[in-house]
């Protein structure tokens, strides 16, 4: 049994993110359920590609420009899963 992986959203890999949070909370060690494909807890979260287009060009043009461009709030709009936890 401890071979046996979760059953996770087909064909998607794990967010990194939520790997490094769930090893964090493993003391350290990566849990034996988190493998090489998502799980529920691990899966990617769903955004428009648009918005997160959005967010890193503002980003972007805040790096080069110097001045604000609104990329604290697009950014902000994006869902964050270590926000939201």
């Amino acid at each position: 049994m401890a071979n046996e992986k979760v059953a996770g959203p087909k064909g998607q890999q794990p967010e990194a993110l939520a790997t490094f949070a769930a090893s964090a909370r493993n003391d350290g060690r990566k849990p034996d359920q988190v493998g090489l494909t998502a799980t529920t807890e691990t899966a990617p979260l769903q955004t428009s590609s648009e918005k997160k287009a959005e967010a890193a060009t503002k980003v972007l043009r805040e790096g080069v420009l110097k001045r604000d461009q609104g990329a604290d709030e697009a950014v902000i709009a994006l869902p964050d899963r270590t926000r939201d936890t």
